[in-house]
């Protein structure tokens, strides 16, 4: 199987060739990479399968400045009107340009972008194809700032107030819930007519101990959004892989996610969900794509037992197919360069099916 095949046969669980994997390095952990390496692509060093392929960036054009005040002459602004602030390593704080918002109308009159603008998706067809060509699984983002419904919202709102808007101020969460929702379904729909292999969706709802709302709260706000988000994409194309990230225990929520419409969960966070147990109560509908635990095992195991976390997540979760391995996180400072490759070379030694 070439890497694209892999990807493909192993997300609609059935059994590929070996295992797949991806892995993602905070910023000094490439600097690491190119140190250790004398290379520049991780990817293509260490054989991994899937690429990401997204539309390009475009410039809003709004002026945000009464929105957003006074902020940091380092702030960078985003097309969303979100202002980043740099603080350690690659982390940021940000300012939300609706935080002080108290109307519906506040929402309404907002200048969102323009997500399906030409110029987003020049070049898009071709970039795919090239990706294809190299015999590559191509994902594509259906997010904006880092989310599909929830995350832009609170980014824009402030998850506090967001949170609080939702008992307090529902008039004004559902306008901004729906705008956003809508946003994301154009998105999806269009991302869904080009040649992907993935659409990627991700809200983070879990924390380290459960859902951060009640099960029934989820399903009033953001289960039905999501819906709609993934029907736009499966209504252009029905057999669309679709895959959902979300960090934290939110196994509550699963049997939602699988009813409408998503295929592939991810990360399946080990010190928070157990993933053999989420496999043999999920697997028959659900691919899994990441297990190996970025807070605990990645960071601070020895070698040998970064080792002994992939032969077991390969024997347990991969059994039978439906895994893409990976670390549940973007790989961060304090990972020993020794438990990279720990976990490169492991994935080599036991990630073959015997079909």
């Amino acid at each position: 199987m070439n890497p694209r095949q892999r990807v493909i046969t192993a997300l609609s669980r059935r059994v590929p060739d070996r295992v797949p994997k991806t892995m993602s390095l905070c910023p000094s952990q490439l600097a690491r990479f190119r140190q250790e390496t004398g290379r520049d692509d991780p990817h293509a060093y260490f054989g991994i399968e899937v690429r990401t392929v997204d539309p390009l960036a475009a410039r809003n054009g709004a002026d945000f400045g009464r929105y957003l005040g006074e902020i940091p002459a380092a702030a960078r602004v985003d097309d969303w009107g979100i202002a980043w602030v740099r603080g350690d390593f690659h982390f940021e704080r940000m300012i939300h340009p609706l935080r002080d918002a108290s109307s519906v109308q506040d929402v309404l009159t907002y200048p969102f972008p323009d997500l399906l603008a030409d110029e987003r998706f020049a070049g898009y067809a071709g970039r795919i194809a090239e990706a294809h060509r190299q015999g590559y699984a191509v994902i594509a983002n259906c997010m904006a700032v880092g989310g599909t419904v929830f995350w832009p919202a609170y980014k824009l709102r402030g998850m506090e107030a967001l949170l609080v808007d939702l008992v307090a101020n529902p008039d004004f969460a559902a306008a901004l819930l729906d705008i956003v929702a809508e946003m994301m379904t154009g998105l999806a729909r269009k991302l869904a007519s080009y040649d992907i292999d993935v659409l990627w969706l991700a809200d983070d709802f879990g924390t380290q101990r459960a859902l951060m709302m009640r099960p029934t709260v989820w399903r009033v706000w953001f289960k039905e959004r999501l819906r709609g988000v993934i029907a736009a994409a499966k209504s252009v194309r029905h057999d669309l892989l679709v895959a959902f990230h979300s960090d934290g225990k939110i196994d509550e929520i699963i049997p939602d996610l699988i009813e409408i419409g998503v295929d592939v969960l991810n990360p399946l966070q080990p010190e928070v969900m157990d993933p053999v147990a989420i496999k043999r109560e999920f697997g028959t509908d659900l691919a899994f794509w990441g297990g190996l635990g970025t807070q605990t095992t990645l960071p601070f195991g020895s070698p040998a037992e970064v080792r002994r976390a992939v032969h077991d997540l390969v024997a347990t979760v991969g059994a039978g197919g439906g895994f893409l391995i990976a670390p549940t996180h973007v790989v961060e400072p304090e990972v020993p360069w020794e438990n990279i490759i720990a976990f490169m070379e492991a994935v080599e030694e036991c990630g073959r099916y015997d079909v």
